[in-house]
């Protein structure tokens, strides 16, 4: 109960202090699962994605939060995890598994410069495979149990704050997602001006109009690799800036 009452006033003080406009440009809100995925310059990104979704799709969406900074205090680790349902994510954003290197990784076995071999490569790995051998320790693991249990989650692909007018590049975490749930909708999302709400360093918040854009969604097409479909969703992103 007490949960719900911060969750009230929390979503009361967002909307004063940020006008909490939410923009459907791409897609309409709807109970399916998704993967959101948004720019990140401020701690209170969490909070402003969390509040532009309808409530049918709050109670179902759960956003990640880096585990050292929500979890400094008592007060911070409760309102991240009894209101927002959070899932807490080590800063260090995971690699994809290294690429086999030299003469052994020929896929014929021939050493370098001989002949190509003629065997067929194998089938890439089914996505059901892919979130098996995944360790448990990896950062994405308990991304992947949310997803597996149906939740909806909120990423931030930069894995920290930016700065600058565009976003980092994105980090591999929302492409080896997109391999292990292919049929999670991906929908790219803008946040504009949370970062001069509460900016870097600062205690009190200051009123600013802020609105979240939510864009068409995206798929990861058959073939395609990381960097490229990265860079797409990144522009996914950027194009939200100029609606």
């Amino acid at each position: 109960m007490l949960a719900k009452l911060m969750g009230f006033f929390l979503l009361g003080l967002v909307r004063v202090l940020t006008g909490s406009q939410a923009r459907w440009y791409g897609c309409p809100p709807k109970a399916e699962q998704r993967i959101y995925f948004a720019n990140h310059q401020s701690h209170a990104d969490l909070v402003m994605i969390w509040a532009a979704l309808p409530e049918e799709l709050r109670s179902i969406t759960r956003p990640i939060a880096a585990r050292d900074y929500w979890t400094k205090s008592p007060f911070r680790q409760w309102i991240t995890s009894a209101v927002f349902n959070a899932i807490y994510v080590e800063r260090q954003a995971a690699s994809p598994p290294a690429a086999p290197a030299g003469p052994a990784a020929d896929a014929g076995g021939a050493p370098p410069g001989g002949p190509e071999p003629t065997a067929e490569a194998p089938p890439p790995p089914t996505p059901e495979a892919l979130r098996a051998a995944l360790p448990e320790g990896d950062p994405l693991a308990p991304l992947v149990r949310a997803l597996e249990s149906g939740d909806s989650i909120i990423i931030f692909p930069e894995g920290t704050r930016g700065h600058a007018d565009d976003p980092q590049p994105f980090k591999s975490g929302l492409f080896r997602l997109a391999q292990m749930f292919p049929h999670v909708v991906l929908v790219p999302a803008w946040i504009n001006n949370v970062q001069r709400v509460i900016p870097k360093g600062e205690v009190v918040p200051v009123p600013i109009l802020c609105s979240v854009t939510f864009g068409a969604p995206i798929q990861l097409e058959p073939g395609e690799e990381r960097r490229p479909f990265l860079d797409r969703a990144r522009r996914a992103v950027m194009a939200l800036r100029e609606v």
